[in-house]
């Protein structure tokens, strides 16, 4: 299976970007694709078998989730493997870059939505992240 991946370079240091990648109190702050969408709720478990939990909410409250994974391996300020709660994979990695930091996403697709559209959200996220770093 091929998997979707997104990528972001980020001017700050690698320490900084995994720190506001993984702390759930900055997680609320970043991850959501478009304005009129929020996450209210994060909690995150940072250790091989445990979990996080992002709710994925319209600021309306017309439709919210629970996007959640558990963790299967983690190298500090390198890479996460994660099994999404749907049971695709993700890997995340870290690497620093002459100023900042490339964050890269890499995940199996689920299969009610097309895989460019799963892509574009991811990298608004994403983006959306390097904006919250950046700041």
């Amino acid at each position: 299976m091929n998997l979707i991946k997104v990528q972001s370079t980020i001017n700050a240091p690698i320490t900084k970007v995994w720190e506001l990648w993984t702390k759930e109190e900055h997680v609320k702050n970043w991850n959501f694709a478009v304005a009129d969408w929020h996450c209210p709720n994060a909690t995150n478990n940072l250790i091989v078998g445990g979990e996080f939990h992002y709710t994925m909410s319209a600021k309306d409250n017309s439709f919210s989730f629970d996007f959640w994974g558990t963790y299967q391996n983690i190298e500090l300020e390198k890479t996460i493997d994660i099994v999404l709660g749907d049971g695709r994979k993700m890997i995340v990695t870290f690497e620093t870059f002459e100023n900042g930091t490339i964050v890269t996403e890499q995940f199996e697709p689920e299969q009610q939505n097309p895989a460019e559209r799963q892509q574009a959200g991811w990298q608004m996220i994403l983006d959306n992240f390097k904006n919250y770093v950046e700041q």
